[in-house]
C-alpha cells in the first residue's frame, strides 16, 4: 500500500480496528478513512454504495462484524448470521464494483470444525461440523470467506482471507456477560483484588488449551499481510504456540496482583480441549508474533485500569 493511498479500516472503534487505525498512522499512511456505526451503517446497501462513490477508497480492512461470547452467541444466531453475512455482502461487493485495489478480510478461527485436527490448518476449512453454540458466527465468516474466493475467480479481484487467532489487548470487551477469557479474567481478579474476594472462582478443570495473539501484533500481521501477500487462498494469523487456562489464569493472577485463593470448578464445562492453528504459512512468508503472553497481558491491564475504572 503506497504512503498516501486511500485505505478504509471498517470496524475501527474495536478491538482489532483501533489497533490497525494505531499502526497505520505509526508507519506513516497519511489518509485513512473511518466512519463509526452511526454515521455509515455497514448492513445497510445502499449506505455503502453512497460511501463508496463519495470516499473512492483504494484499500479496505475489513475488521466490521458483530461479536460476542458464548452467552451473546447462544442468545442471538439470527442477528450474528444476519448482520455478519450483510456487512461483509455490502462490502465486498461493493469494493468489486469500485475498483478497490485489495482488501483483507478477517475471519475466525472459530469457522474451522469443531473436532479439527490440531494445529489447525488452512486446507482443514469444511472438513467436518462445526462448534454448535458459535455456528451462525462461523457460518457467516465461512460465506465471506467464499464470497472472497469466487469474486477472485470470476472477477480477478485481490481479496485476501486471512483467519486470526483469539485476540486480546487495549481496547478489549470487558463486560463480565459478554468478554472472552483474557478480558473476563483480568477483571474478575482485579475486582476480588479490590474487593479482598476470596476464592476466584474459574469454570472447568483449567487442562483446556488456547491460542492468543496480542492485538497490536495482529494489526501489523494484517499490515504486512496487505503489503507482501496476495494468494487467494485462506491464511492464519496467530503465535504459533499454546497456553492452558490455568497457566493463562496465573498469569492474569499474578499481573493482577491478586494474592488470594484460586479454584477451579470442575463441575463445569471445559470446552474444546485445544484450540491452536498452525502459522507455518504465515512464518514463510517472514512475519511472526513479538509479544509475550505475559507483556501483552500486562499491557492489557494498564489500559483497562487507565480507561475502565
Amino acid at each position: 500500500m503506497e504512503k498516501n493511498a486511500t485505505i478504509y479500516v471498517a470496524g475501527h472503534t474495536g478491538l482489532v480496528g483501533s489497533a490497525i487505525v494505531n499502526k497505520l498512522e505509526v508507519e506513516g499512511y497519511e489518509n485513512i478513512i473511518v466512519k463509526t456505526h452511526q454515521e455509515l451503517d455497514l448492513t445497510r446497501q445502499a449506505e455503502v454504495e453512497d460511501f463508496f462513490q463519495a470516499e473512492r477508497p483504494e484499500y479496505l480492512i475489513l475488521t466490521a462484524a458483530k461479536v460476542g461470547g458464548i452467552q451473546a452467541n447462544i442468545a442471538y444466531p439470527g442477528e450474528f448470521i444476519y448482520e455478519n453475512i450483510a456487512i461483509q455482502t455490502n462490502c465486498l461487493h461493493t469494493s468489486y464494483l469500485y475498483g478497490v485495489k485489495k482488501l483483507i478480510f478477517l475471519g475466525s478461527a472459530c469457522s474451522y470444525p469443531r473436532e479439527s485436527p490440531q494445529p489447525m490448518k488452512e486446507e482443514y476449512l469444511l472438513s467436518g461440523p462445526l462448534e454448535p453454540t458459535n455456528e451462525s458466527y462461523a457460518i457467516a465468516k465461512i460465506a465471506g470467506i467464499k464470497m472472497c474466493e469466487a469474486y477472485n475467480r470470476q472477477y480477478d479481484t485481490n481479496f485476501v482471507c486471512a483467519l486470526p487467532t483469539n485476540a486480546y489487548g487495549p481496547n478489549d470487551n470487558f463486560d463480565p456477560n459478554d468478554s472472552h477469557v483474557i478480558p473476563a479474567l483480568i477483571r474478575k481478579f482485579h475486582e476480588a483484588k479490590i474487593k479482598r474476594d476470596t476464592p476466584v472462582i474459574i469454570w472447568g478443570t483449567g487442562n483446556p488449551r488456547r491460542e492468543f495473539i496480542y492485538v497490536d501484533d495482529l494489526a501489523d500481521a494484517c499490515i504486512f499481510l496487505m503489503n507482501n501477500y496476495n494468494g487467494t487462498e485462506i491464511i492464519n494469523i496467530g503465535v504459533g504456540e499454546d497456553t492452558s487456562i490455568k497457566e493463562l489464569t496465573y498469569i492474569v493472577k499474578d499481573v493482577v496482583g491478586y494474592r488470594g485463593e484460586v479454584v477451579f470448578d470442575t463441575s463445569k464445562p471445559d470446552g474444546m480441549p485445544r484450540k491452536m492453528l498452525d502459522v507455518s504459512k504465515l512464518h514463510n512468508l517472514g512475519w511472526q508474533a513479538k509479544t509475550t503472553l505475559t507483556k501483552g497481558i500486562a499491557e492489557t491491564y494498564k489500559w483497562y485500569l487507565k480507561y475502565t475504572q
